[in-house]
This record gives structure tokens, C-alpha cells and sequence, in this order.
């Protein structure tokens, strides 16, 4: 039952993701994926570490710019790179290789057995969100795809990082302490990359508030929550349920097509994301993260 219940809180995550890609194409400025990542992320690291009220030490300074350069500057500003220039379910769907990747960089960073049940789960979830991708119908641009597949081996290599660097401190400052220095590390590349961000408009304020709150904040103390009691391998098959929600809310918010194809994809990522759990159960999480919740 609690493990039921892990992945069930761990899940919200990514269904939450998946409407980054509707966020970004409705409610944003066009042409500025770095600095909406950037908003994205220092904000509600600020206010997290407000709430926490804890500097990292030592040798975690360096670990917590890795993980936030994995987890947020490399991943969010490919992942806004990706939903400019492809449709939203398509670039939901192309970081369907991350589980698949972190299998065995979790074999090789922290000895986890290369089990086949989480390598079928991971080819499932491919199948699956290819079908997703194929009936959609859209334009494959190839710039968008790279951007796509780049932030899903960043993600993936920050999720193993995260599992096996963990600071004996509350989940809470943990998440603040990433999401701050990804923010830090986006600031600058925004600052020379791209041009001045004009005067926001109330809808784009509500764009931003929603990814940096809901979309960053609340969805990455869950994932990281889930990834200190779930193995990393089963953790990242539950990111499939992300293209998932972006084609079902481009379907219901859209207008967006939903094909037999689409729908059969969808079945099988469901599938992917069922049979991806069974490997973690006998998975003990690590102590330290733990410990301190209590």
C-alpha cells in the first residue's frame, strides 16, 4: 500500500508536466526559452529555500550546481527549445528514451541490477509514445527533436545523480537547493543569448506563475520525494504518463486530433508505466532524505 501510494504522489509530476507544452505555446512570449526557463526555475527556488532557510556545506555546493545544471538549465532550456518548435505531443513524446538511459547509468553509478523487466517497460514506453508521435501527424523538425532527446539524457543523468547524492537534509531543501542553482546557472546564458524580455502581459504572468509554482515547486518535491523511495529506473518510467497528459490536453484543450494510433500508444505507455513499477518494490530508499521527514 505505501508503495502504491509513493508512486501515486511521484505520478502527479509528470501528468502536471505535461501541460508545460500547452503553457508554453498559449500563455508565453515566443522566442525566449532560456529566459522562461529562468523564471521558471529562481523563483520558486527562492521561495523554497525562504521556506527552508538552509545553504548547502562542504562538497555540496558542487553537487548541487551538477544537479541543478542535469536537472534544470541543461533540461528546461532544451525542453522549451523542443515545445517552440514541435507540436506538443510530439515534444512530450521524444524524451521517451530517458528510461531506457537511465537503466543502465543506474547500473553503472550505483550497481543496480539491469533488470529485463524494466528494459521491457522501457522499450514498451517507446512503442507506445511512438505511436503517440506517428498519429499525431505532425511536423518532425529536427532541431526541436535533438533539443527533445538532449533533455531527457540530462534529466535521466540528474535522476541517478540525485538518487545517489543525497545530503542529510529535509526533501524540501534539497529541491530548493537544485532548483536555485539551475535558476543561477540559466541567469546568465538568458542574460547573453537572448534579447531583453519585453513588458510581461497578464496572460504571460500567468503562464510563468503557473510553471514556476505548480509546474516547478510543488512537481519536483514530488519527484524528487519519489526518487528517494523508488528506484530511479521505475521513477523514470513514470515520465511517460507526461506526453500522455500533453496529447490529452492538446486533445481536450486544443482541438488537437486523437487517432485509433494515438489511442493504442496510449495503451501501451500506460502499460510501460504498470510494468516499470513492479521492478522497484524490492528497492529499499536511502536514509538520509528519509530520516529527516520524520
Amino acid at each position: 500500500m505505501k508503495h502504491s501510494f509513493d508512486v501515486a504522489l511521484t505520478a502527479i509530476a509528470p501528468l502536471i508536466w505535461g501541460s508545460t507544452y500547452f503553457v508554453t505555446t498559449e500563455l508565453l512570449p515566443e522566442g525566449y526559452p532560456i529566459t522562461m526557463a529562468a523564471l521558471r526555475a529562481l523563483p520558486a527556488g527562492l521561495l523554497l529555500l525562504f521556506l527552508s532557510r538552509q545553504l548547502p556545506h562542504g562538497v555540496w555546493w558542487i553537487r548541487v550546481f551538477v544537479l541543478g545544471a542535469l536537472n534544470f538549465t541543461l533540461f528546461w532550456s532544451l525542453l522549451f527549445v523542443a515545445a517552440y518548435r514541435l507540436p506538443g505531443g510530439i515534444a512530450a513524446t521524444v524524451g521517451a528514451v530517458q528510461p531506457l538511459f537511465v537503466v543502465f547509468l543506474a547500473s553503472i553509478l550505483l550497481g543496480s541490477k539491469i533488470g529485463i523487466t524494466a528494459i521491457v517497460a522501457a522499450l514498451l514506453g517507446i512503442a507506445g509514445v511512438g505511436l503517440l508521435v506517428l498519429g499525431g501527424g505532425g511536423a518532425l523538425d529536427p532541431v526541436g527533436l535533438a533539443a527533445g532527446i538532449g533533455g531527457a539524457v540530462s534529466m535521466g543523468a540528474g535522476t541517478v545523480l540525485t538518487r545517489k547524492w543525497q545530503p542529510p537534509v529535509k526533501l524540501l531543501t534539497f529541491t530548493a537547493w537544485q532548483l536555485t542553482a539551475g535558476g543561477l546557472l540559466l541567469l546568465p546564458l538568458a542574460i547573453m543569448l537572448e534579447p531583453p524580455l519585453p513588458v510581461l502581459s497578464a496572460r504571460n504572468l500567468v503562464g510563468v506563475s503557473y510553471l514556476g509554482i505548480i509546474g516547478a515547486a510543488l512537481t519536483y518535491v514530488l519527484w524528487f520525494r519519489g526518487i528517494a523511495r523508488i528506484n530511479p529506473a521505475s521513477v523514470s518510467t513514470l515520465g511517460f504518463l507526461s506526453p500522455l497528459s500533453a496529447v490529452l490536453i492538446g486533445w481536450v484543450l486544443l482541438g488537437q486530433s486523437l487517432t485509433i494510433w494515438q489511442i493504442a500508444g496510449a495503451g501501451i505507455v500506460l502499460t510501460a508505466v504498470s510494468l516499470g513499477q513492479t521492478s522497484s518494490r524490492s528497492s529499499p530508499p536511502p536514509v538520509s532524505i528519509l530520516a529527516t521527514q520524520r
